[in-house]
């Protein structure tokens, strides 16, 4: 990655996977990492959630390492989180642990990832009318079939990946008079084989 924009991503393993396959757990992880920092209560409202359980979630994600307290906000009791690291890395080697547990929850981790992007395409297309007519357009859903083999399908996916990280040095920096047409942008890669049967 480039000096410049360095990412600070975790391989999960098999402990650190179960603690963080909840649905809440990880629309906590996801918020705060796109977000930025916040308290139990304020993510509660956003997600529609008790501040109890989102408190208690926390926590268990400060048990794993995923979170950690933002010395830079709060004031007395106030607790401020936010997410340790930029990004997860799954290895497909959780797929086969001998554990059914962790096969468990590296099935659960996926499907909610998969619901995520869902329920972020969907506010899109329920929000597009909101953005100006130069977002609208800059917006893709496109898909493509191919006839690759898994060797030219990773290959694919890794020059995606670096096509995608160049993008982080070219982000404006909120200085500039171009951060204020900036706004966070979502990318969604789903590379997967398809039975013709």
């Amino acid at each position: 990655m480039p000096e410049s924009a360095p990412r600070n991503y975790r391989s999960l393993d098999p402990r650190s996977l179960r603690g963080l396959a909840h649905p809440l757990r990880m629309r906590l992880l996801n918020t705060l990492r796109h977000d930025g920092p916040a308290t139990a209560s304020q993510l509660a409202h956003k997600l529609g959630e008790s501040s109890g359980a989102t408190s208690y979630h926390l926590r268990q994600l400060a048990a794993h390492g995923f979170v950690e307290d933002d010395p830079e906000r709060g004031k007395g009791r106030e607790r401020w989180w936010k997410a340790s690291e930029d990004g997860t890395c799954f290895d497909d080697s959780l797929f086969t642990d001998p554990d059914p547990a962790v096969r468990g929850a590296a099935d659960l981790f996926l499907h909610e990832v998969a619901t995520m992007h869902t329920q972020e395409v969907g506010t899109w297309l329920g929000t597009a009318r909101e953005w100006p007519d130069e977002w609208r357009r800059s917006s893709d859903l496109s898909d493509w079939t191919l006839r690759l083999t898994p060797a030219q399908a990773y290959e694919l996916n890794e020059k995606v990946h670096e096509l995608i990280e160049s993008y982080r040095d070219l982000a404006p920096s909120a200085e500039s008079a171009e951060s204020e047409n900036a706004a966070q942008v979502r990318m969604h890669l789903h590379a997967f084989p398809r039975s013709t049967d």
